[in-house]
């Protein structure tokens, strides 16, 4: 995201509300054959109830920072342009809308003027009053939101959630962070301690320490989420301490990516891929994979399937075996031993026998967060309530 965002917490909240709720640990998939249904298309008028079923399916994407920001909002545009080649199906987008009633206004044009009726608003301030507001003005269009706070018996049932465990590609990116580094001291740039910002630094560290158990992950927390000066300063002064791979948890990874090549280290993105702002240094990264998300939300629909009567789930969450999330293609400086391991790690992800939180796990003041014997899979609610950095992570959390 950019900095013409609302002033009010943003999506980045997910997590806090996460907790409250326990949704984040609610998985469910959508996973099932489909074909096209030739029904016509309904009214989908405020007030219209039918289901907007359709052979023709046209789909609007609202975005809170430009769509070429190389971080969150280009990951879900990138999703989007993966539909392309998904018959009968139109998109429309808006970029760089702030998180006020602004967005309520777009989505009724996307809704009356484009006649759409699916809607991926993918910030987290849309959610409430924006989206609740016109999913109960028309109730036949389907909204779904990325990271939202759903809750039964609450929210209107024309309205859903999704989101990914991108932890699981953290962790692969820090085991080639530490097959690729030197001083073996890592570095990761985060907005803010927050649980699900933790999870990503602590399974980086993990997975870097999987292979070196000496390995240490620098952690520097910049206050807030689009802080791209604070970004290259962390960056820099980091590097001046001798780290020598470095990752983020921010909204756009360029400041801190490009920081790192010009300072002569390697680097590792989130969300999107960032490989073109440092050919040398590039290694990997975290990213988002929601083309397949969309794909299957498009299929069920096109057979008929909606929110409303329970045909698709209110929850999406998935990671590496439900396809959600990805590795960026391995760069040049990255060795052939380090992709090995990389790609034995992934796999076992894939397959659902690799659980990164397995005990005995401290965190970097001594104390057992995870006991002997102990393992919290990614639906854990434990995980959500994650206020710890792990042995190896460098800094507080506070």
């Amino acid at each position: 995201m950019n900095t013409r965002r609302s002033p009010n917490p943003s999506r980045r909240q997910i997590i806090r509300g996460l907790l409250a709720t326990g949704a984040f640990g609610a998985t469910s998939r959508l996973w099932t054959a489909c074909t096209p249904t030739t029904t016509p298309t309904t009214d989908i008028s405020p007030t219209s109830t039918a289901s907007p079923v359709s052979k023709e399916l046209t789909l609007g994407f609202i975005y809170v920072g430009p769509k070429d920001d190389y971080g969150y909002n280009q990951a879900h545009f990138l999703g989007k342009e993966g539909l392309k080649s998904e018959p009968n199906v139109t998109t429309v987008d808006q970029a760089s809308v702030p998180e006020t009633v602004e967005v309520q206004e777009v989505m009724r044009n996307m809704i009356d003027q484009n006649k759409a009726t699916v809607l991926f608003p993918t910030s987290f301030g849309y959610f409430d009053p924006h989206i609740l507001k016109l999913a109960g003005d028309y109730p036949a269009v389907q909204f779904f939101h990325c990271g939202g706070l759903y809750q039964e018996g609450k929210h209107p049932k024309n309205v859903a959630s999704y989101f990914g465990y991108i932890d699981e590609a953290q962790y692969i990116a820090g085991i080639v962070a530490a097959y690729t580094s030197k001083s073996g001291k890592l570095g990761f740039v985060a907005a803010k301690p927050i649980s699900q910002v933790l999870r990503n630094v602590n399974s980086f560290t993990l997975g870097a320490r999987s292979v070196k158990p000496s390995v240490t992950t620098q952690v520097v927390f910049t206050g807030d989420w689009s802080l791209p000066v604070k970004e290259a300063e962390a960056t820099n002064s980091m590097v001046d301490q001798g780290v020598d791979v470095i990752t983020c948890h921010v909204d756009s990874p360029k400041a801190v990516i490009e920081t790192a090549e010009k300072r002569g280290i390697y680097s590792s993105g989130y969300h999107a891929n960032q490989s073109t702002l440092a050919p040398k240094g590039y290694l990997t990264g975290a990213e988002w994979n929601w083309t397949t998300v969309y794909t299957e939300i498009v299929k069920s629909i096109q057979a008929g399937k909606t929110l409303a009567n329970g045909d698709i789930p209110h929850l999406l969450r998935g990671g590496y075996k439900d396809g959600f999330v990805k590795l960026s293609d391995y760069g040049s400086a990255v060795s052939a031993e380090a992709k090995k391991a990389a790609d034995a790690a992934k796999a076992k992800l894939q397959d659902g026998s690799l659980v990164i939180y397995k005990g005995e796990i401290k965190d970097n003041t001594g104390k057992i967060v995870v006991p002997a014997g102990k393992e919290f899979g990614q639906r854990a609610i434990e995980l959500e309530s994650m206020n710890w950095l792990v042995e190896g992570a460098i800094g507080k959390v506070s």
